[in-house]
């Protein structure tokens, strides 16, 4: 049979016996209703909120925090039904780009749509840096002892608004609401320090109760008690339509949506397999750093001792290299744990992740990189999907499946 693999903006065809091939898993199917319908029933009917129209009347300056272009969110969406109620106000917005890079022009193009040259020409675009200090205030200490320090234009404006996505996070939980602030709009030393907690146990997708990485954000949230903020939470299904929409209560209108990204994301498996193909496709294909949450995920569908192929075009390579510099220095996925324990900077979490996979499975890879690349961190690299996918059945034997994650950065598979 042949399948077809998401790889950058395009699909590639690989053949393979049908007897062979235990599932093919997207996001569940889900019913959507017209977009805009959608998302103007959220703003008209918001949770625990005064309407948008209300929201967003009289004076002052409103601050519009947006994603980068490292998540689906469809920002520009937003903003072609809010136009007419922005319009000859004072608003601008700040992409939260938490410590990844400042977006490259597609990336601007994708957030924004058509709004982004008038919003360009009136200087109303903002990035935020967390590596300046000069632009961070400290609004205190979280319960878990994370000080928090968070972008000046946030707490100068005189009201917020925030847009995002809700789905699966392979250690906050989830995505959306209070990521936001922390860590979309954090300093460095902020983020680094509740990132460390990813290397707990209770740090992973799917769970907030319990997870300090979500605890953090939430602590951060609640010194903003009192700042007028609206939210508008988005869910995706697997062909990027707004399946979902709540707005209003930041906390509130995430539990909400929460659901519903579970209706969507989370998809039953009957069994584990010995090989799993997982796609990270685009635009979490942007590095290899972002392309982790695809094996992330994948594993939850390897058999001990398998094999998990990372499918990823990794379109502007390594990523923030810290994770990479860390692993390639170690001769060993069970060094990189003894260096971490000894030593955190931030980025090494995603080494600890590859290395907890590494340490009972191996990890193929089907990327732009150079072959060099992955070989350094104890990735066998492939030239081509199909090639991987022969060798690796031929590897496993006669009796080896293997499950396809087609969306595997935000898909979690669960056995039944």
């Amino acid at each position: 049979m042949e399948i077809k693999i998401p790889y950058g903006r395009e699909q590639i065809a690989v053949t393979i016996d049908k007897s062979r091939v235990a599932g093919i898993i997207y996001p569940n199917d889900v019913k959507c209703e017209d977009e805009k319908k959608t998302l103007e029933k959220a703003l008209e009917n918001p949770v625990q909120s005064a309407r948008f129209s209300e929201f967003i009347s009289g004076k002052g300056k409103t601050l519009f925090i947006v994603n980068d272009g490292t998540r689906p969110t469809p920002t520009a969406k937003v903003l072609d039904i809010l136009e007419p109620q922005i319009e000859g106000k004072d608003c601008d917005f700040i992409i939260a780009t938490g410590d990844h890079r400042a977006p490259n022009e597609e990336e601007y193009r994708f957030i924004f749509g058509r709004h982004l040259e008038s919003l360009r020409k009136h200087n109303r675009i903002f990035v935020h840096d967390a590596k300046k200090d000069e632009d961070m205030e400290f609004i205190g200490t979280s319960s878990n002892g994370t000080e928090m320090w968070v972008n000046k234009k946030a707490l100068e404006a005189d009201r917020i608004v925030i847009i995002g996505s809700v789905e699966p996070h392979y250690f906050a939980g989830y995505t959306g609401g209070r990521k936001s602030f922390l860590p979309g709009l954090a300093s460095r030393k902020t983020i680094t320090m509740n990132h460390k907690f990813a290397l707990r146990a209770e740090a992973e997708s799917l769970i907030l109760e319990g997870n300090p990485v979500h605890e953090d954000m939430i602590d951060a949230l609640n010194t903003l008690e009192g700042k007028k903020i609206f939210s508008i939470q988005i869910v995706l299904d697997g062909k990027r339509r707004i399946y979902a929409a709540f707005a209003g209560d930041i906390i509130k209108s995430m539990d909400i949506a929460v659901e519903a990204a579970k209706r969507v994301f989370v998809v039953d498996i009957p069994e584990k397999e010995d090989i799993v193909v997982s796609v990270a496709p685009y635009p979490m294909d942007v590095d290899l750093y972002q392309s982790q949450k695809a094996l992330d995920n994948g594993k939850l569908a390897l058999n001990k001792g398998g094999i998990l192929i990372l499918v990823s075009k990794c379109r502007s390579g390594i990523g923030p290299a810290t994770f990479y510099e860390l692993m390639s220095s170690c001769d060993s996925p069970e060094n990189v744990m003894a260096k971490i324990e000894r030593e955190y900077k931030l980025g090494y979490h995603k080494a600890a992740k590859l290395a907890e996979i590494l340490s009972w499975a191996e990890i193929w890879a089907v990327t732009d990189l150079e072959p060099d690349a992955p070989k350094k961190i104890f990735f066998h690299p492939f030239s081509s999907v199909q090639e991987a996918i022969d060798a690796a059945l031929e590897k496993k034997g006669k009796h080896a499946r293997c499950i396809f994650l087609m969306d595997g950065s935000i898909t979690v598979p669960r056995v039944k």
